[in-house]
């Protein structure tokens, strides 16, 4: 029987069979807690570096698709999984997920105790790791693993930013479904212009606020805010993304630049990319957020959300807290998930309001963003 296996810096081992593409891959092991959305997962450009651990036993009951996709191709550098289901059943489905990890070589290995690798990683925090499906020989894992880059300090975002600037064009309606999305009707004789920062942007967000009636151009993220400026923007939208945060720092000088001129709208790691252009600093989290399960508290309106999550570093804003106001906390462990500048429509948060599948409690952000632009215009708020 073919064998694979997970080496981690520490030592630890865990063994299993391969699916999916044959290779060997280096990144930082983490888990997710989502029971499905493993392809949105699978595509999401902020898990560049990184091997995904499903804590859900079963990954794969219902194939992949060509519509639900939050960018190209995979950019996972290993999943890791109870039992792959290879015979999907689904009326949506174009194949199934082992094909479509093969078809994108991306490494794969099953028949692992899932729920022992969360709990060394809870224990000891997100570890680098190499994950092979044709080398088994610890000794040999062990010197490669020991070559590869780390994860900390790594601009990861220029591996996954556009290469030029684009209008965003889709008429696919986001898998949420418009009932849900917030009511911004109303507004000016144009669209309402977004310049949007790729740092790794999932499609869901271009999907929404098109939707929402806002025409907009993804910029890539060394973008200079000159250029932004010249380009017209009623707002301008800083995407989630891979990585350290202070490793982008191009992205942070041009953002400060920004700060007071547009509004500005961040979500994960636009979130963190915000702090520290305000002067903020940013760490790195035991093992991370990564979920459709995590609740926080809405500050300003003091409801109760359950938001998807993918981040492992978090923002710490006391060097800048007369500029700031912490806006969102998570429940689990009182970390900051939101905040927004005391005098200027500069706003971002941790997590993910546009997530889909998952929960759609904060997806009523967007519709303040709109209001905000709107206001920008001299139109007043819907």
């Amino acid at each position: 029987m073919d064998k694979a296996v997970i080496l981690l810096e520490d030592g630890k081992y865990f063994a299993g069979t391969p699916f999916g593409a044959r290779g060997t891959r280096t990144g930082e092991l983490v888990f997710n807690t989502s029971m499905t959305g493993y392809q949105e997962i699978l595509t999401d450009p902020s898990y560049k570096g990184q091997v995904i651990t499903m804590t859900y036993p079963l990954i794969g009951n219902y194939g992949v698709n060509t519509e639900d996709l939050e960018s190209p191709r995979p950019q996972v550098e290993g999943f890791v999984v109870r039992e792959c289901c290879r015979y999907p059943s689904n009326w949506r489905a174009t194949q199934s997920l082992d094909e479509y990890l093969a078809e994108h070589g991306i490494v794969g290995i099953e028949g692992v105790d899932t729920r022992a690798v969360t709990r060394h990683i809870r224990s000891l925090g997100a570890k680098m790791c190499i994950i092979s499906s044709e080398d088994t020989d610890l000794a040999s894992l062990k010197r490669k693993l020991n070559e590869a880059p780390g994860y900390v300090g790594v601009d990861l975002v220029a591996a996954v930013t556009c290469c030029e600037p684009s209008r965003w064009e889709d008429t696919h309606v986001p898998p949420m479904g418009r009932g849900v999305m917030p009511d911004v009707s109303g507004g000016g004789a144009r669209p309402l212009r977004v310049v949007a920062y790729d740092c790794g942007i999932k499609q869901n967000i271009l999907r929404i606020l098109t939707n929402l009636g806002c025409e907009v151009i993804v910029v890539p993220a060394d973008t200079t805010a000159s250029r932004v400026l010249q380009m017209g923007p009623d707002g301008i939208f800083l995407s989630n993304g891979p990585g350290d945060p202070a490793a982008v720092t191009y992205l942070i000088a041009e953002v400060s630049k920004l700060v007071g001129v547009k509004p500005i709208f961040g979500i994960c790691l636009g979130h963190q990319i915000l702090g520290l252009a305000l002067g903020g600093t940013t760490y790195k989290l035991k093992f991370g957020h990564r979920g459709a399960n995590q609740p926080v508290k809405d500050l300003r309106r003091g409801n109760i959300l359950i938001t998807a999550q993918n981040h492992g570093f978090c923002v710490d804003l006391e060097a800048v807290a007369d500029e700031t106001e912490p806006t969102f906390v998570n429940l689990n462990d009182d970390t900051l998930e939101g905040f927004r500048h005391r005098r200027y429509a500069a706003y971002s948060v941790q997590f993910h309001p546009e997530d889909s599948p998952g929960p759609h409690d904060a997806v009523y952000l967007f519709g303040d963003f709109i209001r905000d632009m709107r206001a920008g215009r001299g139109e007043g708020h819907a």
